[in-house]
């Protein structure tokens, strides 16, 4: 954007204010949806680590507070960046999930070939996968027994069979489904309309922007090579689309000079960022903490 600084602050100043804004110093006293919502993502591959990434940000908290979240509809669990499974909020998860569906993966030559299942069975297969669980949530085996009964889509039998959550990735990122509460220690999918407080996933254009800045809310203050690991490298966003997303935010923007590198944050996070000072504080963080 060529857009020059208009302040020069130290690491050490970023750090202070990215701690702030991780509910790290201070820690809040957030819900535990609303840590994940402030975190925009949250990884949920190993349960334990999700939870004491939540439960790190809040003065006080139980064990299974985030699992109950789950279950109320407070967070939803989608598979997301680099097609691994997140926490998301159910009213901002949509924005993600659109740039993740933008490159529609499903319709690239060696998924039609190895699921045979072409551009235009999607609608329908979709259609019968939301058909499958209008009655509640269903495990993996479950689901593959109810859709493989459909003639068309027994030839996916050996799909389930053989326990590749690949196909049904594709499910959560056009917003037809999530993961729901564990039964039994087995993971459950459920329809994501089922939540009232879905929102759904917003047209392309609106979701490219809005995902940009709560990054750089969070994670700010960020580099462009930052926005592009974090929304291209990671939910394949596209370069071409957040850069033409970025220049369209130019005056939402402020550069500012850190040691040496231009960054950016939100034009309102300006002056909150500039007044940041270095933290004392000290957090051990689970693994793959955001």
């Amino acid at each position: 954007m060529g857009t020059q600084p208009t302040a020069s602050i130290t690491w050490a100043d970023a750090l202070g204010w990215r701690m702030e804004r991780h509910l790290l110093d201070p820690v809040g006293s957030d819900s535990a949806a609303d840590v994940v919502r402030r975190l925009d993502a949250v990884l949920s591959m190993d349960e334990s680590l999700a939870e004491l990434a939540v439960r790190t940000r809040r003065t006080a908290s139980r064990p299974g507070e985030l699992a109950q979240a789950l279950a109320d509809g407070e967070v939803i669990n989608v598979f997301a960046f680099r097609g691994a499974m997140h926490y998301l909020s159910p009213e901002e998860g949509g924005i993600y999930l659109a740039l993740r569906a933008a490159g529609r993966q499903w319709e690239l030559p060696s998924w039609v070939e190895f699921y045979r299942l072409r551009p235009a069975d999607w609608p329908d297969f979709r259609a019968a996968v939301r058909d499958a669980l209008r009655d509640g949530p269903l495990t993996y085996a479950e689901l593959g027994v109810a859709l493989t009964k459909h003639r068309d889509y027994r030839h996916l039998k050996p799909v389930f069979d053989e326990g590749s959550v690949t196909l049904i990735k594709a499910l959560t990122w056009q917003g037809d489904m999530s993961l729901g509460p564990l039964r039994d220690g087995q993971r459950t999918f459920q329809r994501l309309d089922s939540n009232p407080k879905w929102k759904g996933i917003p047209d392309l254009e609106d979701a490219g922007p809005r995902a940009i800045t709560a990054y750089l809310r969070t994670y700010g203050p960020a580099t462009f090579d930052h926005v592009h690991h974090w929304l291209g490298d990671n939910l394949s966003a596209g370069r071409k689309r957040l850069d033409r997303w970025l220049s369209e935010l130019a005056d939402r923007l402020v550069a500012v000079d850190v040691e040496g590198t231009t960054a950016y944050v939100v034009a309102e996070d300006a002056e909150s960022l500039t007044a940041a000072r270095p933290s004392n504080a000290v957090r051990f963080l689970p693994g793959h903490d955001q």
